[in-house]
């Protein structure tokens, strides 16, 4: 399971793109993983959508991730969910959707992510790293020894999401994240596909930096 660079889908900062457009375009620069988040879309309209990047994502070879909803991700052939605290729980997520269906769980501390190792995870993101305007739910950010901390005490990856940018990704990987998610440093780019390149080579530079 390869998650460098996850992109997460955003139509209020896309410039009129659709989901869709924002998972073709990524994809088409290299993303290892798309979530498709929408918190104000129909169950319909997201299944519907949902089908949509499950095409276009079948073609490269990406990862699929809704994030949230459990019914939505299986409904449209998705690779896997993305969890928040407030949402199912994953032990019970992991009885409806047994391995190799990819649940995800957002942590911001220690003991959050042992729990969600525990309960049945395959990743866990920690959210929100550094503060950010793109998840207005987010809170404020943990910080990079809280980072560091969860990825002591887990075996599954650690992806951050948050804040995280092209002047500080290399710290983020330097802190040993397995991978990044972003919204706003790609889908609010003039071009997508661009900027996905060029930020899927700023992690592998890192971790070669890094990890060498």
């Amino acid at each position: 399971m390869n998650l460098d660079l996850y992109v997460i889908t955003d139509e209020g900062i896309a410039k009129g793109r659709t989901h869709a457009e924002i998972a073709r375009l990524s994809c088409e620069g290299g993303a290892d993983a798309i979530q498709l988040r929408d918190k104000y879309s129909s169950t319909q309209t997201l299944c519907i959508t949902g089908r949509e990047i499950y095409v276009i994502t079948r073609k490269t070879g990406t990862l699929f991730i809704v994030n949230d909803r459990l019914d939505v991700a299986l409904a449209c052939g998705a690779d896997g969910v993305h969890l928040g605290q407030g949402d199912l729980r994953v032990d019970l997520a992991r009885m409806q959707a047994p391995r190799p269906f990819i649940i995800g769980v957002s942590v911001g501390n220690s003991n959050e992510a042992v729990a969600a190792e525990k309960g049945g995870a395959d990743y866990v993101a920690v959210s929100p790293v550094f503060s950010t305007d793109s998840k207005s739910d987010a809170g404020p950010g943990h910080g990079l020894a809280v980072l560091q901390k969860i990825k002591d005490v887990v075996s599954i990856p650690v992806i951050a999401i948050g804040g995280i940018n092209g002047d500080n990704v290399e710290e983020v990987i330097a802190c040993g994240a397995d991978g990044v998610a972003v919204i706003s440093a790609v889908v609010g780019q003039p071009d997508i596909t661009a900027a996905t390149r060029s930020f899927k080579e700023r992690i592998l530079t890192a971790k070669q930096k890094h990890r060498c």
